[in-house]
């Protein structure tokens, strides 16, 4: 479901591009094709053919050398048949590959896309373009996939289990490697349009893409321009998340709700409650608020790119070339209306809302503790110089619905140049030299949040119209009249409804020199050469934020969850590198071919001094078409930017109970005790009132650490490549993985705090008390939610956490000949035996393969929560007429999984335990309509397949929203993809 606005908006820019395609499509049905390419022509480009030229993971070209790391590629033919409107929509559903953020991710969203290879956080990944790196889009070091220039992919090489010898730090998982198209020439137009059955979500791709040789061929000079755009899918346009379910099942709303909740005392209320429906008492909580239906479930963007490169050859081996990107983004972001969401608050007690019987329940909650005769005396007070005028703290739940809902806008202006020489030494030796200089702006603007110095300027009100302090064109804010919620006056919302924002520029410059190519014309006992290179590179990263006044300060923007504040960082690294891959044996019984590899790269970094990660491996082929390959990597990730220095804030994290909640605590000494000495008031306490978390939600504070050392990685891999001879077109791989990471940068999880210090059955009998000091209460109300002064749960970001890592890849491809052209299946799977997570030592190691929760997905600052199944695939089935089209089904499968198996299930609705394995399957069809037009045709999730529900509060927000899993499941249903393409 779309807004008016957005929607008007869309279609008119895209109407009649629109009815081009669709005409185009009709023509496609009764035209006489003319491929300008045979079956064989088409088969080359398939990525069955792309493993001879790939070169990703070492710096060693010789393509009769086969490096030992495994490598997964997706050619030509797999990046038209997904019509992907950006980079992320190509790899993010490949198996191995755990959904990172992407344009399904709201809540918690930075407005980029990110790799989350393995499921070890996307900071532990590269993503190359042409092998060099991309200026970062986060204080974190994460590349968005948007930025790549799709038009121009020529393939997508992605290589796991470590490259950081090859790469450098932040290779840890792995790289992705997008390879762009050399020497294009003539002209390329294309058009992708798309839209959901539900007649929402519309997608738009153009791209425009020129390149010439000149001066007979020795340059050639490419041009590429590109516009996207996706519309919204709101959460209220489709029926399962229309309605937020809790843990329970049942629906569940925010605590922060209209009308008004306030601090008081009522049998039953629970120390904080509700304005009756008619106005005129405090009564217990009784109505919450439905906030799904405001949010995205698809993210709308809107993108410009353009990407230029150009080459020379001066002389015979003096090539200089250079490439410019640049590319301007910006993704809408939306979440429910904003509120008061249990801050505390100065509250006058001659606030001209309230009447005596508020005020007299008010002043009788044992947090403020006023008696009746002083109370009626406050409420009588002209102004503050009355000398019975007083003010009471409060925490206050009002959602202001008024405002409208809470719009987020990140706009990124992202560019990157690169220039070069490069050319050849020698007959059989090679050389680069280049430098690199990128710069990405994000300037995140908010409107309709509200700000908390305006609202309690507001509070303070002589009457009904004019505040204590006029200024700035105040207006008295009415959180009671009427207790239908929507009585504040628009005047009081335009006082303190004002626009905030930062803006964070993050910089990367790289100097890179290297020699490659082969020792000689033959090896030492073989007739391929040892192949090397070496090289020297330069990065320095630099990062900063800017925030205005409201966005850096605590509990100033309402309904952010943590705040903004300026701050800066900067490091620089010089890195020396070498490799080798050394022919052993070759063309002798037994012995088709062996070789080993080797590389070496030192860094020294400007933050944490000098590291050395190394692998060692090789291959053997006994005979052809059978080859034994593995390797061993030491990898080392030095912390990035934004967990050296990101300043210390408070924001939200999942919790569904709160052990010193209701009644828990009474009657347990133990337990009360711990309670209070978190700041819990005592009396609440022995009371049993204090509340459970706001939406299952609750404060974290947490920042960087400039103390952090690097991480260590070790990994491993062993696999099986079969190409037999005697089967034709038949290629199979299997790998198996091991992924180690020790002093891994990592932070508590609420389990990983509450477990040991309330114990397993929060009764007061954890096993460390003294981690029971991270737990920070609210003092008025003992609750772990509110502003500034409720730090809730604060876990240090340390060098203490374990992550590990095992299973195995395997493909298996087949191009059948056949009388009307050729049968392609291609079978992409993944099985992970093991995926753990240990925070700190003695604390829980849990596994995470095949569970889901807040815990898993190894939770960080950039995401956390994701999924990652024991096993899944890809098979695509592909039949190729000649003359006539490519059809072309892929089967995406998921397996089941469970709820975090060690969590307690008690109160879960028995529904949400599990997750039933999921089948999706894609149909498209692409034809050449003439020699210089083709079109392809795509039905996704062709079976209209719905999400699987589990309620919105068994895992992190950022993952788990609209009552399922957004970035893992199909959540918009059956949609159609049509793209046009001319080229001459």
């Amino acid at each position: 479901m779309t807004t008016t606005t957005q929607s008007t908006a869309f279609s008119a820019r895209t109407r009649g591009m629109r009815a081009m395609l669709l005409s185009g499509a009709a023509s496609a049905l009764v035209a006489t094709p003319a491929f300008a390419q045979d079956s064989e022509q088409l088969a080359a480009a398939s990525t069955t053919d792309q493993p001879a030229i790939v070169v990703t993971g070492t710096r060693i070209t010789n393509p009769n050398l086969e490096q030992s790391s495994p490598i997964q590629v997706l050619g030509q033919d797999e990046l038209d048949y997904r019509q992907a409107t950006n980079a992320e929509e190509l790899i993010g559903e490949l198996p191995g590959i755990t959904p990172g953020v992407s344009n399904s991710v709201n809540n918690g969203s930075a407005g980029i896309g990110t790799l989350n290879l393995r499921g070890l956080d996307s900071r532990r990944n590269l993503v190359l373009l042409d092998g060099t790196r991309i200026v970062p889009a986060s204080l974190f070091s994460e590349t968005d996939l948007n930025t790549i220039p799709v038009a121009l992919i020529e393939r997508v090489e992605i290589v796991t289990g470590g490259a950081s010898s090859v790469y450098g730090a932040d290779a840890i998982a792995g790289v992705a490697n997008f390879v762009t198209r050399r020497d294009f020439e003539g002209l390329e137009a294309a058009l992708t349009y798309g839209i959901t059955e539900r007649g929402d979500g519309e997608r738009l791709r153009g791209d425009l893409t020129l390149g010439a040789n000149f001066d007979d061929g020795r340059g050639n000079a490419v041009l590429s321009i590109g516009y996207q755009e996706v519309d919204d899918v709101l959460m209220g346009g489709r029926t399962f998340s229309q309605v937020g379910r809790g843990r329970s099942g049942a629906p569940q709303g925010s605590g922060t709700s209209v009308p008004t909740r306030i601090s008081s005392t009522v049998p039953g209320g629970g120390g904080v409650n509700q304005l009756s429906p008619d106005g005129t008492t405090l009564v217990p909580t009784y109505n919450t608020f439905n906030f799904s239906p405001f949010n995205y479930l698809q993210t709308p963007f809107e993108r410009y790119n353009v990407y230029a490169s150009a080459d020379y050859e001066i002389t015979p081996g003096i090539e200089v070339y250079s490439r410019a990107m640049y590319n301007k983004t910006s993704v809408r972001l939306r979440l429910a209306p904003s509120g008061l969401f249990g801050d505390t608050w100065q509250f006058p007690l001659n606030n001209p809302f309230i009447n005596e019987t508020i005020r007299q329940q008010i002043c009788a909650s044992p947090v403020v503790a006023i008696d009746p005769a002083t109370c009626t005396a406050a409420g009588a007070a002209t102004d503050p110089t009355d000398p019975n005028y007083l003010e009471v703290p409060v925490t206050i739940n009002r959602r202001l619905v008024e405002q409208g809902p809470r719009n987020t806008t990140n706009t990124f202006n992202q560019f990157q140049l690169w220039a070069g020489v490069r050319g050849g030494l020698s007959d059989t030796i090679d050389y680069d030299v280049y430098a690199s200089y990128g710069e990405t702006q994000r300037n995140l603007t908010r409107q309709g949040w509200g700000l908390k110095s305006r609202v309690q300027q507001a509070l303070r009100a002589n009457d009904a119209t004019t505040c204590q302090d006029p200024s700035n064109g105040c207006f008295p804010i009415n959180l009671f009249g009427g207790g239908v919620g929507t009585n504040i006056d628009p005047r009081s919302v335009a006082f303190f409804d004002q626009p905030t924002g930062f803006a964070d520029t993050m910089t990367l410059a790289v100097v890179n020199g290297s020699i490659f190519g082969d020792l000689g014309e033959r090896g030492f006992f073989t007739e391929t050469p040892v192949g090397f290179a070496a090289g020297v590179e330069y990065r320095e990263y630099n990062a900063t934020r800017v925030a205005d006044v409201s966005e850096g300060t605590q509990d100033e923007v309402l309904g952010t969850g943590a705040p903004a504040p300026s701050f800066g960082g900067t490091y620089d690294v010089i890195e020396g590198f070498a490799e080798l891959i050394i022919p052993i044996v070759e063309d002798v019984p037994g012995f088709y071919s062996l070789q080993a590899e080797g590389g070496i790269r030192v860094s020294d970094y400007s933050n944490t001094g000098t590291s050395v990660t190394w692998k060692a491996g090789g291959s053997w082929e006994p005979f052809q078409g059978v080859r034994l390959r593995g390797i061993f990597q030491r990898s080392v990730r030095s912390p990035n930017i934004g967990e050296l220095f990101l300043p210390v804030t408070t924001g939200l994290t999942g919790l569904a109970v709160d052990p010193c909640a209701g009644t828990n605590p009474v009657g347990n000494a133990t337990l009360t005790a711990i309670c209070i000495a978190q700041g819990a008031p005592a009396a609440l306490v022995n009371a049993g009132v204090i509340s459970q978390p706001s939406a299952e939600q609750i404060n974290l504070t947490t920042g960087g650490n400039p103390n952090l050392d690097p991480e260590i990685a070790e990994s491993y891999t062993i696999g099986l490549v079969l190409t037999p001879p005697q089967v034709p077109g038949l290629s199979v791989t299997v790998d198996y993985y091991d992924i180690t990471i020790t002093d891994a940068i990592t932070q508590r999880t609420p389990d990983d705090i509450l477990n040991p210090c309330y114990g397993p059955n929060s009764d007061g009998n954890g096993t460390d008390p003294s981690v029971c000091a991270l737990v920070v209460r609210n003092p008025l109300n003992g609750s772990l939610n509110g502003g500034g002064d409720t730090p809730g749960l604060t876990p240090p970001l340390t060098n203490q956490g374990t992550l590990e890592t095992r299973g195995v890849d395997f493909r298996v491809a087949y191009n059948l000949p056949t009388s009307f052209g050729s049968l392609n299946f291609d079978l992409n799977g993944n099985w992970t035996d093991t995926l753990k997570f240990q925070a700190v030592p003695g604390g829980i190691n849990r596994e995470c393969v095949g569970q889901y929760s807040s815990n898993c997905g190894f939770p960080s600052q950039t995401q956390g929560g994701s999924i990652t199944p024991e096993w899944s695939f890809n098979l695509r089935s592909t039949v190729s007429i000649d003359d006539i089209a490519d059809i072309s089904l892929l089967w995406r499968w998921i397996d089941g999984v469970d709820y975090e198996r060690i969590l307690s299930r008690a109160g879960l609705d028995p529904q949400f335990e599990s997750i039933d394995d999921a089948s999706y399957f894609d149909l498209t069809i692409r034809s050449n309509v003439s020699e210089n037009f083709d079109l392809t045709l795509s039905v996704f999730n062709l079976l209209d397949r719905d999400p699987p529900i589990v309620g919105n509060s068994v895992g992190t927000s950022s993952q788990n929203a609209g009552n399922t899993y957004p970035s893992t499941y199909d959540t918009l249903g059956r949609r159609y993809s049509v793209t046009g393409r001319i080229r001459f």
